[in-house]
């Protein structure tokens, strides 16, 4: 099966739809204030996993290291989920720290940002090259998706961290 055409359309749409969040009106029904921790805690399981399934294909393990993947994928998805949720009920926080730190915040959301938008493709490339056995070809993008889905998931918990003390809820 080729999943180019799938890959293309979710690469271009999620990006969409996470920026209109933050231009687009606010709902107010059902406003749920712990999503915030909640998806920090599946960053930071999603970066576990990764790094799991990371040890797990150096040791040969590759049923153990696509369960792995394979539930880091489906928290990803409920991660999406619950962000865009969060995002269309509440407005955004703003980050109040000063000196050093506030450069650093800034550096790690805007990396994060851009790398969360760049993983999308990467890991469904990745994803549907081991769906259709091509090992090699898998290996060779997993290379460089693998880094770069630590480091967004991971970052996702650092700027969970410096922001939720600003948060009024």
């Amino acid at each position: 099966m080729n999943h180019k055409k799938i890959i293309l359309i979710l690469s271009i749409l999620i990006p969409i739809a996470v920026f209109a969040l933050y231009i687009l009106p606010k709902f107010s029904f059902a406003t749920v204030d712990f999503l915030p921790l909640f998806n920090a805690c599946i960053n930071g399981t999603v970066f576990i996993l990764l790094a799991m399934a990371l040890m797990a294909i150096k040791k040969g393990k590759k049923v153990l290291h696509q369960r792995l993947i394979y539930t880091a994928i489906t928290l990803s998805a409920l991660f999406l989920v619950s962000y865009v949720y969060h995002h269309a009920t509440h407005d955004s926080v703003r980050y109040l720290g000063q000196g050093f730190m506030r450069y650093f915040y800034y550096f790690i959301l805007f990396s994060h940002i851009l790398l969360a938008i760049i993983i999308v493709p990467l890991v469904l490339v990745t994803l549907s090259r081991a769906l259709q056995q091509k090992y090699v070809l898998h290996k060779k993008i997993a290379r460089i998706a693998m880094p770069i889905w630590l480091y967004v998931s991971i970052t996702g918990v650092i700027v969970y961290l410096m922001i939720s003390p600003f948060y009024p809820y």
